[in-house]
């Protein structure tokens, strides 16, 4: 039975989206019920969740580093509708529109046991459903209620702008609703916050534990909470400011109404698998050995690369001297000084004069601290592609106030800001950008992606019961 229209309007106005964006999402969410409905599933006391992508506005690769980052949520995600089984079994069918195939047509299916043992096949999309499902169940024993759950996807996936992570949260609430795990000991011990539920669902992700929690397998990337605490903690209209280990708000500035943020997929897809995940953690491995290093010759115990760096006065000083005799057959003194490098820029100067920019609506000073980013991201940590830099360039040649790739690289995504004042003004931004890149670049422009979005609500869910 599907959910009552109106009523998945409202809750979806109240969340932070606008009159056309809330229809929308309502079309998406009537999906959910029917293909639930095709299942056989209850009828009674559904849930309803939002989980949006994400954009790493800055803050590239600073997040398991100890740094900062600001960020935003992005209009697209995944709409689902969950409700409780008779048995402890976790099944999900999903749909993504942007695929092509028919809007009835819910081809993803996965069906998984509530147990610390559920797994799935790496690489496939349901590897990161069976690390919730195991993690939770390790986690919270008392969640024995298992969960019918039906989505409706239009992110684009391995695009950077956190699809997966949007899928693991859409899951975890789902389960944690209908099992209301907010109640358990467990959850009022360890996750009083959201910033915390952030960095619990950051650690689930790379299998470690978070305080009383303890860790299981994750998907196997060695990153931070970042996409989780954008996911979880955005403002809509608002760029969001967090420091890292442990998770903390910074600060939030307001977006004008006229700004709206450009996001181009260039085509080229950032898996986090295989030797794509080898690169990303290549990046991260960097700085866990700078770190080790450190401490091993300092006699200290910083936990982070930022605790070194702020340890005192002269530690950025420091840091630089120590990197020429910490060599190693894997990497080089060039390369461990780029990332180090690369890291002090991006937390030390550029993101305090991106909010600074923000908040003051300085757009020029904006648009020099992300071209700069970008450098560093080319130079420093070597995980930009061609396209993703040319998508960048074109966006400042057609008008972009600033443009960055973001995302852990190797392919990806490029967002831009773009003055949308005049009707219609992101739409020909998109037109021109898109109609140059395809010029430049014609094989991956055939998969390429570009959407208009305002910064978007948090994830969120409600009941059947809300709204009536």
């Amino acid at each position: 039975m599907p959910v009552a229209h109106e009523r998945v309007v409202a809750q979806l106005r109240d969340a932070g989206f606008g009159e056309a964006t809330a229809l929308a999402k309502a079309a998406f969410f009537s999906q959910c019920d029917k293909a639930l409905d095709g299942i056989g599933a209850e009828a009674a006391g559904r849930v309803s969740v939002w989980a949006p992508g994400r954009i790493e506005v800055f803050g590239k690769h600073t997040d398991y580093a100890g740094g900062r980052s600001l960020l935003t949520a992005v209009e697209r995600g995944f709409c689902s509708r969950a409700v409780a089984r008779s048995d402890a079994t976790i099944r999900v069918r999903g749909h993504d529109p942007m695929a092509g195939a028919p809007s009835t047509d819910f081809a993803l299916h996965c069906e998984l046991p509530m147990d610390a043992s559920a797994s799935a096949s790496e690489g496939h999309w349901s590897h990161y459903v069976a690390t919730v499902v195991r993690r939770v169940a390790l986690n919270f024993p008392e969640a024995r209620t298992g969960v019918d759950l039906a989505f409706v996807s239009d992110l684009p996936q391995a695009a950077g702008a956190s699809s997966s992570t949007a899928l693991m949260v859409s899951v975890f609430l789902a389960i944690a609703a209908v099992n209301s795990l907010q109640d358990t000991p467990a959850w009022r011990a360890s996750l009083p916050t959201r910033e915390d539920l952030a960095a619990y669902m950051g650690a689930m992700e790379m299998g470690g534990a978070y305080r009383g929690l303890a860790g299981l397998d994750g998907v196997g990337t060695l990153g931070g909470c970042q996409d989780q605490t954008a996911i979880l903690c955005a403002r809509p209209d608002h760029v969001v400011d967090f420091g890292w280990m442990p998770v903390r708000a910074i600060g939030a500035y307001a977006l004008p109404a006229s700004l709206r943020f450009v996001v181009a997929h260039s085509g080229i897809v950032a898996e986090k698998s295989a030797g794509a995940r080898e690169r990303y953690n290549r990046v991260s491995l960097m700085v866990r050995h700078i770190v080790a290093s450190w401490n091993a010759t300092s006699g200290r115990a910083d936990g982070s690369l930022a605790a070194a760096a702020e340890s005192g006065a002269e530690a950025h000083h420091a840091l630089r001297a120590l990197v020429p005799s910490i060599e190693t057959p894997v990497f080089s003194v060039d390369a461990l000084q780029r990332r180090l490098e690369q890291f002090l820029l991006e937390t030390y100067t550029l993101i305090p004069a991106a909010a600074a920019a923000f908040a003051a609506n300085d757009w020029l000073a904006l648009s020099a601290a992300a071209e700069a980013s970008q450098h560093a991201a080319e130079e420093g940590l070597g995980n930009q592609i061609p396209e993703t830099t040319a998508l960048v360039r074109l966006a400042r040649q057609y008008g972009a106030i600033a443009a960055s790739a973001f995302g852990a690289g190797f392919g990806g995504s490029v967002w831009a800001l773009v003055d949308a004042s005049r009707p219609g003004a992101d739409d020909d931004f998109i037109t021109l950008w898109a109609a140059a890149y395809g010029r430049e670049f014609p094989v991956p422009a055939a998969r390429a992606m570009f959407f208009s979005t305002s910064a978007g609500p948090a994830a969120t869910h409600w009941t059947d019961a809300d709204h009536t």
